[in-house]
């Protein structure tokens, strides 16, 4: 039978799925926008990504700081969720982290935008960056828990801590072309790995 009734309408359970996805279709395309061009980037280039008009756009976030707490909290999700799907599908343990530590430096990428985007909202990006260490902190540990278990490290690196670096790493960016943090935390992730026995 189908969903639509006699009238030819779309069931209202059906309409809130079909506006979840376009919601979470529409902060994806915002999330990679914004780790390429900020998050001040063209609300224009954001909508082209989605495909979507404008209007669309701001029917769902009215201001940019309503996009940039939204992507915000997408990408806390997905990393978040993540983290045992990698571990799970990786070659080892420190191939899953490795794979969502690449996830997490997109995240900071954005993250740092976020200040300016709330301006005066200090109590909301304070509660945001709470959300952030809850749901983040226990999967990074995770992911070092299994590694070095599996000897691919050693132990005693908090999550915290590891996260903090990277994120230190991460806000040296700042538009300058010539500074990579991928390339360091690449470095600071081998730190990390035992020598494999010959």
């Amino acid at each position: 039978m189908s969903t639509a009734g006699r009238s030819g309408e779309v069931p209202p359970r059906s309409r809130r799925a079909d506006a979840l996805r376009n919601q979470q279709t529409l902060l994806a395309a915002a999330a990679a926008v914004f780790v390429t061009s900020g998050v001040d980037a063209p609300i224009r280039e954001i909508a082209t990504r989605a495909g979507v008009g404008i209007g669309t756009i701001y029917r769902h976030f009215p201001t940019r700081a309503d996009l940039v707490v939204a992507v915000y909290r997408h990408q806390v999700e997905a990393c978040a969720e993540a983290g045992p799907t990698l571990l799970a599908n990786a070659d080892s343990p420190f191939a899953a982290l490795r794979d969502w530590v690449d996830l997490f430096v997109d995240f900071l990428v954005t993250k740092h935008g976020l200040a300016n985007a709330l301006q005066s909202d200090s109590g909301g990006f304070d509660a945001l960056h709470a959300y952030f260490l809850d749901r983040l902190v226990p999967v990074c540990a995770r992911l070092l828990d299994a590694a070095v278990d599996a000897g691919e490290i050693g132990p005693g690196t908090q999550a915290y801590e590891l996260m903090r670096g990277i994120g230190n790493l991460c806000a040296g960016r700042d538009g300058d072309p010539r500074y990579d943090p991928r390339r360091l935390v690449e470095l600071l992730l081998r730190g990390l790995r035992r020598p494999r026995p010959s």
